[in-house]
């Protein structure tokens, strides 16, 4: 019974560090894309409503990113609770949830002010 459990913590184990490092690549991705898309939108600089765009767009991959890292956190805490990793997990999901709190507020905003600033 031992080594089945050693053998699924060791299975968890390596599944969450595969989300995570999809994880790092989204973000990563994300930045990237932010970085080539407001630069120019800066030297121009151009309406606000451009560069608002640009972070609600960055914001999402924020987020995306921060879902994959809770899906980690959740099946390390599912193999292994202690209470630092029920903590992380927590502190995890209140981020999250602020996020798509504002990230969806100003979503709102934008799309209620984009049509007056056409």
């Amino acid at each position: 019974m031992e080594s089945v459990q050693s053998f699924f913590s060791a299975g968890a184990s390596a599944i969450a560090l595969l989300i995570e490092g999809i994880a790092v690549i989204v973000i990563a991705v994300g930045s990237f894309r932010t970085a080539f898309a407001l630069i120019p939108a800066l030297v121009r600089n151009g309406p606000v409503a451009d560069r608002k765009r640009i972070w609600i767009d960055y914001a999402m991959w924020l987020i995306i990113g921060l879902e994959f890292e809770l899906a980690a956190d959740i099946i390390r805490s599912v193999v292994a609770p202690s209470w630092q990793d029920i903590a992380q997990l927590a502190a995890i999901a209140a981020i999250r949830t602020l996020l798509n709190y504002f990230l969806g507020r100003d979503i709102a905003e934008f799309h209620d002010a984009a049509p007056e600033s056409e």
